[in-house]
């Protein structure tokens, strides 16, 4: 469920930020020394410790008087406080305006999808549920039906011409006239053009 923050706790959350800012940066005792050591706070328990004697000169250490403000205290970031919750009876004793449930890690998946549904009815946050969006469906584009065209619109098959062919004659190159289809009743047509090959021949 998405996490609101709550009216209430806006002004707590808002001096603690404050305070935050006050503090400085523990650091682990020589860490700025050695690479093997992290940066992450540790407590100096040396006898001879310059850091756990608080000599003037050395970083400071956590102490009691850093802590941030009471209201503020123990507050989730979203600004409610945390009540752990084990079965969905637990969550109508949650106060829905200051507090936000959270789910033991020993709940099973029956009985925390009746904890999520109670608490839906009851309007809680739950804090460790993630919220799923649902895959939008895209519409499927039919393909376009095309019209059948009646058979007198359908293109006629083309009728291939033959491209003339060559012949070498006495060592010239001569193209010859395609034949042309002759439709029924007509005679086919001759050619005016004679090579001079043809003409010597007739004259013999």
């Amino acid at each position: 469920m998405a996490e609101r923050k709550a009216p209430l706790s806006r002004k707590a959350l808002k001096a603690r930020k404050r305070a935050k800012k006050k503090k400085p940066e523990f650091a682990r005792h020589e860490s700025w020394r050695y690479i093997k050591l992290k940066e992450n706070w540790r407590r100096p328990r040396g006898l001879d410790n310059k850091m756990r004697r608080k000599i003037k000169g050395w970083p400071p250490t956590v102490s009691v008087g850093y802590k941030g403000p009471k209201v503020a205290r123990g507050l989730h970031p979203s600004g409610y406080k945390e009540v752990l919750v084990h079965n969905a009876k637990e969550i109508s004793e949650i106060d829905p305006k200051t507090q936000a449930a959270r789910i033991a890690h020993t709940v099973g998946k029956k009985k925390r999808a009746q904890i999520i549904a109670a608490a839906r009815k009851n309007k809680v946050v739950i804090l460790n549920v993630k919220v799923v969006k649902e895959p939008v469906e895209e519409k499927e584009e039919k393909p376009e039906e095309t019209e059948e065209k009646p058979a007198e619109e359908q293109k006629k098959p083309v009728e291939k011409v033959e491209k003339p062919k060559r012949k070498f004659i006495g060592g010239k190159r001569v193209e010859q006239e395609a034949k042309l289809p002759v439709k029924k009743g007509e005679k086919p047509k001759k050619s005016k053009k004679t090579t001079k090959t043809e003409e010597g021949a007739e004259k013999q």
